[in-house]
């Protein structure tokens, strides 16, 4: 912010524009007081509002753990399901294997992985930045593959459960057909713990969003967030972190309300 030529005059001016000057408890004071107002700060690298930098990438952060979620829970659901009802055969296991695989693999090594195949050697996908579909694949791929293997895993775990359950074999002996039962009976039931798995991950897939994001030059907040820890922009990475930690609060609020939708016996007074 300062030349190296500067004088001592220019640089107590500066500590005193930043309150720099102050006590450290009356700062935290300030800035408490400036985060109620939604005052991060100005930006030491770009000489901009905070919160203005952070909202401007928000969507692309939101659009990439909106993808992923999605890819993860339209394989996870039907691999859990599959593997549930198929227990006991080559299938399960080739399932479950796959869904381990992918569970142990961290994100950063998936991601240089699938840029390495997918856009250097088949040029099959571009290597990074935002676009149009084929931007977002390997992205929403890479972030979205922990979720998957854990959603598949725990609603095989609650169906299985489920199926051997009473009411199930009540309602086979109805005459019910399987999807029936598996669609409007067991699976109904196996979603709460989805939901909340769902809503925990949440926090993952934002901070995941952090490596995803640098691997794929992919322009949102988890790039923005690496770049002032680099340039040791600490308003930016303080407010960056304070909007992300408040995103995630949020969904579990969210997630808490949406348990009384998918159960009515849980109500809240």
């Amino acid at each position: 912010m300062l030349t190296p030529d500067a004088t001592a005059e220019q640089a107590q001016a500066l500590r005193h524009s930043l309150g720099m000057d102050k006590p450290v408890i009356e700062q935290y004071g300030i800035y408490l007081l400036n985060l109620l107002h939604l005052n991060f700060g100005v930006s030491l690298r770009y000489g901009e509002h905070t919160l203005q930098l952070i909202i401007e990438r928000m969507p692309a952060t939101i659009q990439l753990a909106g993808a992923a979620l999605l890819f993860s829970l339209v394989v996870a659901i039907p691999a859990g399901i599959i593997s549930a009802i198929k227990r006991g055969t080559v299938i399960e296991k080739g399932i479950m294997s796959l869904i381990v695989f992918g569970q142990s693999m961290p994100v950063f090594w998936v991601g240089i992985v699938l840029v390495l195949l997918f856009s250097v050697h088949w040029r099959i996908f571009p290597t990074g930045g935002i676009g149009g579909f084929s931007h977002i694949v390997l992205p929403a791929f890479a972030l979205g593959i922990h979720l998957l293997a854990l959603v598949a895993r725990l609603l095989r775990a609650s169906l299985i459960e489920a199926l051997d359950s009473d009411y199930i074999r009540t309602a086979r002996a109805k005459g019910l057909v399987a999807v029936v039962v598996i669609s409007k009976h067991a699976l109904r039931n196996c979603l709460l713990p989805i939901i909340t798995i769902v809503g925990l991950e949440i926090g993952s897939l934002l901070g995941g969003s952090v490596v995803t994001e640098t691997v794929f030059a992919w322009p949102g907040v988890g790039q923005l967030l690496v770049q002032s820890i680099y340039n040791r922009d600490y308003p930016l990475v303080q407010g960056a972190i304070i909007i992300l930690a408040a995103i995630f609060v949020l969904v579990n609020l969210i997630v808490d309300i949406c348990y009384s939708l998918v159960d009515p016996r849980i109500q809240y007074k």
